[in-house]
């Protein structure tokens, strides 16, 4: 059956209530696991970002104090573990560099996200690749040369491929799902989509296409301040989204 992720990425603002409300929907709606995003902004942010001033919900600040603003560190991350448990729901993270990476080593992941644009990150993806997690690489940002080359680097781990364009939002003629197929028979692997669309449709369709794995970003609003929450999907979409996916499984047969 298909492995349904709710992306709730950075759309809980750094509001570990809003985050616990997302949980909430992903389990009404049926999710398997919901997804955080884990960076140290000290590392991620670029130098020539780190002091531009930002209009944020919280006043005019620095970009770099913005992302720290938003980050949730091992208080907030020991309540999302213990209020998961507490749901029955998986949960995990990507990482988006080396520091994040050994922070979660430090909890029970089903499986280790690798984002799109740390795909040729191969530091990253060497230090992952000795790890005991099975580990999910999205390709939204790359050619099939560099997937090549990370596959080569986790080739003998427990992984899967998820197609996706990073744009946001992404156009339905941009989206390729026949790229789906083109990943198994590349790479012999399980193959998964990660949506960015405004619609549904294509998504649950991506099914039909060999996906094994969905993820789409979630959110409590579309308007509420935050870069992916244009291209997420409302509680109610999610309740469909899962629902689609959950007939489209059952209807499809062998």
């Amino acid at each position: 059956m298909t492995h349904i992720i709710a992306e709730i990425g950075i759309n809980h603002n750094g509001d570990l209530e809003i985050a616990k409300k997302l949980i909430d929907i992903a389990c009404v709606a049926g999710c398997d696991s919901v997804k955080f995003q884990k960076r140290n902004p000290d590392i991620c942010v670029p130098e020539h970002q780190k002091g531009v001033l930002r209009d944020t919900p919280w006043g005019r600040m620095t970009y770099l104090k913005y992302k720290h603003k938003i980050e949730f560190g091992k208080e907030e991350y020991d309540e999302i573990d213990k209020y998961c448990k507490k749901k029955k729901i998986q949960w995990s993270a990507s990482p988006w560099d080396l520091d994040s990476f050994h922070f979660l080593l430090n909890y029970e992941l089903p499986y280790i996200k690798i984002p799109s644009a740390m795909l040729t990150n191969y530091t990253l993806l060497r230090a992952v690749s000795f790890i005991k997690h099975k580990i999910i690489l999205s390709t939204g940002m790359s050619n099939l040369k560099e997937i090549d080359k990370a596959v080569s680097i986790i080739k003998n781990m427990d992984y899967a491929l998820l197609h996706c364009n990073s744009t946001y939002p992404a156009p339905n003629k941009d989206l390729n799902l026949k790229c789906i197929q083109t990943l198994k028979d590349r790479y012999n692997c399980p193959v998964g989509y990660s949506g960015h669309e405004f619609g549904l449709t294509t998504t649950i369709a991506s099914i039909c296409m060999g996906a094994s794995i969905i993820e789409r970003h979630i959110t409590l609003d579309r308007t509420m301040w935050g870069t992916d929450q244009m291209c997420s999907v409302e509680p109610q979409g999610l309740i469909k989204l899962v629902r689609g996916i959950k007939e489209l499984n059952q209807a499809i047969g062998d």
